[in-house]
Parts: C-alpha cells; structure tokens; sequence
C-alpha cells in the first residue's frame, strides 16, 4: 500500500482513482454471480441456523454485504452472515427476541465504526493464533450439534435446549423419532456437496444439493420439514426500513450481547481480509475495513438483517473466481436480491435437512484441522491455549473461551520471558 494513501479510504476510491474499464468489469460480475450462487444457501442455512427466519440471512447479505464491499478496506472481502456468529445470535434471539438482535446489531455497527475511526482495527492482529483455532473450532462443533435435529428429522416434545448437553440430551430422548426421508435428504446433500467438490470443484455444489433435494422433496411428496412448513417461504422484496425499539433500558439489556457482536465481528473480518491478502498479494486497510463493517451491520439491522461481516469462505471464492475489485461484492448482493425477487417462491420446497446438510460441511471446514493437529503435536503451551479456548466455547461461552484463551497466552508468555533472562 502507498504509505501516502489514507488508512480511512475506502479501496473502492482507491481502485475508481486507477482506473476500472470494462474488461475488469467483465471479471467482476462473473466472481459476482459465483459468490452470489454459493451465497444463496448458505444465507438462508445460517439464518435458520441463528434461530430466525431464512430470508433475514438474505437482507444481511444483500444490505451489508453490499456496504461491506463498497466502503470497506478489503479489494475482495465479501460480508454477509457468518457460522461464527450462529451462537451468539441464537443465544440473543432466545433471551432478548429478534428485535434486541436488531438493536445489539446496530449498536454493534457503531462500536465497530468508531474502532475504525480510532484506528483500533491493527490492534486485532495481536490475538494468539491457538486463540482463533480454538474458539473456531468449538463454534464448529455448537453448529454441528445445532443441526442434528434437522439433519435427523427428529421431533422434540419441548423447545431444544441452547446449552450443549442439555441439547445432545434432548436429541437422545427423542431417538425414537428419526424420519427416514430427513435422513436420506441429508446424506444426499452432503454426498452431492462433497462429490462435486472433489470431481467438479468449480461447480456451485451447495446450490445445486439444495435444488435438487427440494425438487425431490416437490415431486416425492417427502414428509419432511421445509422452508415454506416451518417459516411460510422468503418475501420476494426488500422489506421498508425500520429503527428497533431504542431506549436507554434496551440499550443496556442488550450492550453485552453488542460487545461481542462487534468483537466477533471485528476478528471474523479482518482474519477473511489477511486470508484474501495472502491470496493475492494485496494488503487491506483495517481501520477502513471496521468502518465498513460498522456501516454495514447498523443498515443490516435497519432492514432487518442479522450480523454481517466479512466471510473467509465466500471471500476466497471470489478470489478465485477473478474478482479485481470491491465491484464483484456488491454485484454478489445485487445477483442475490434478483435472486430473490425472481425466485422466492421456489424456496418454499428446501428441505431444512438438505440446508442442516449444508451447515455440516461448513462446520466441518470451519475446523483448522492442520493447525489443530500442530499445536497439539509440537505446541505445550499452544496446545493448552487451544484446548481451554474450545472447551470453554463449547461447555460455557464463546466470550469466556476467548477470554481464557488469551489470559492463559498472555501469563504462558510472561513466563516464557523470565525464563529467557
């Protein structure tokens, strides 16, 4: 980066000032459209996943992750909901209701932009890598566990328990109930998921899973649950926006939950923007891109979208599709709003196991196996940092795992240093 250029422009002014034709443009919509076919899914399943209606992932996708491309920091991040964030927001949605979403993502907006304006956004590097295996990993595995009951099919006599054994409790109870079509929907997504990743990578394997197993689902009559049985289908139209309830008391209630809506979103962000730098050389600007994201998520919420940030998984996908520039993020949200004005009624047949499928696979890439395996083989003290980051996300608290992770790091190298002298 030109030490001359502002660390608080967006790259968007950056590349309109080079210059962009349309041969750029050309390469911008094709990693445009293929982003916004991996995204369609993938918005819904998380959503769902997060405890609330599929079409609420798509306004985040379509809102933020539109803002995200267009004043963030990154020539290639793509924003939009993100697995890191399903336990939180689930959590949120069952203390608080969708509405103190709306109001800790927005306030999570503003915390996030004034980080940037700060020039907070270098200080994140700072954050032990075991810390970042860890807590992703236990986030992984809290997916996993939140999609046994679709990937199953089971019935549950009571609402399922947040807490994790609790959870795996209530599922066991509920054996008895285990629906053969579920089951068979959900093998079937992920084998299509993981075959053409292997045999056909460059096609869309999630989409074309979720396709065929609602047209199966249509055409077989499948007594399994469905986008339209349990949520009434997706609007075909952006809805109006609208301000949350904003008082000082709700303010309050929710400043935890924001806190770490920010927190999470601000690493989950600028991690995607380093993986897209050390795919393509380029250096994003952090404070920019934390502007970017606070912008993002407080019009997500205005119109009724979920956190947004940026997502490492989609990010590469359009690195590898030939994106040259933050244009290929925005024309993705463009491609999903079509999209969804052409066809929101198709949406209505998605078997919840086929997207409970989808979520596997995410959460099973979610996991840095390689880097697991290293900080345990070769690591002590990475290896304990790891294990009580996981341990305490998936048994206690995401916040807390963190938190533990990065104290154990932090007396490991006090330690460490008085050895050396």
């Amino acid at each position: 980066m030109d030490p001359a250029t502002p660390t608080l422009t967006p790259k968007l002014v950056t590349m309109l000032r080079e210059g962009y034709g349309l041969a750029s443009l050309r390469s911008d919509a094709m990693a445009g459209l293929t982003v916004a076919i991996v995204a369609l899914p993938l918005s819904m399943a998380i959503a769902i996943a997060s405890g609330v209606s599929p079409e609420r992932g798509l306004f985040t996708a379509i809102v933020g992750g539109f803002l995200i491309s267009a004043l963030g920091g990154s020539r290639f991040q793509i924003g939009g909901p993100a697995g890191a964030f399903i336990v939180l927001v689930a959590a949120a949605v069952e203390r608080h209701g969708i509405d103190g979403v709306l109001l800790a993502t927005l306030m999570a907006g503003a915390f996030l932009a004034v980080a940037g304006f700060l020039r907070l956004g270098s200080y994140i590097r700072f954050i032990p890598f075991p810390v970042t295996v860890g807590f992703t990993a236990g986030i992984a595995v809290i997916i996993f566990a939140s999609q046994l009951k679709d990937l199953f099919g089971l019935t549950l006599a009571a609402k399922e328990p947040g807490e994790f054994f609790g959870k795996l409790e209530a599922l066991a109870r509920a054996w008895a109930t285990v629906n053969p079509a579920a089951v068979g929907l959900a093998l079937v997504s992920i084998a299509l998921i993981v075959g053409l990743r292997r045999y056909k990578p460059l096609w869309p394997g999630m989409l074309i899973a979720v396709v065929i197993t609602a047209l199966a689902t249509w055409a077989l009559g499948l007594p399994v649950d469905t986008v339209g049985s349990r949520f009434g289908g997706i609007p075909s139209t952006l809805p109006m926006p609208r301000l949350p309830d904003i008082s000082l008391a709700n303010m309050l209630a929710m400043l935890p939950t924001a806190a770490a809506f920010a927190f999470l979103g601000a690493i989950e962000s600028l991690l995607s923007a380093v993986v897209a730098d050390g795919m393509t050389g380029r250096q994003h600007r952090s404070n920019i891109e934390l502007v970017g994201q606070g912008i993002a998520n407080c019009a997500s919420a205005l119109f009724g979208g979920i956190c947004a940030t940026g997502t490492i998984a989609r990010t590469a996908t359009n690195v590898r599709a030939g994106a040259r520039s933050p244009v290929a993020g925005m024309l993705h949200s463009v491609f999903l709003l079509l999209f969804m004005l052409l066809a929101a009624p198709l949406a209505t047949f998605i078997p919840l196991a086929a997207l409970g499928g989808v979520l596997a696979i995410v959460a099973w890439n979610m996991v840095e196996k390689h880097a697991v395996v290293a900080l345990l083989r070769h690591s002590r003290g990475g290896a304990a940092i790891l294990l009580a980051t996981f341990l305490l996300t998936v048994f206690r608290d995401l916040i807390e795992g963190i938190a533990a992770g990065c104290l154990i790091a932090i007396v490991l190298s006090f330690a460490e240093r008085r050895r050396a002298r």
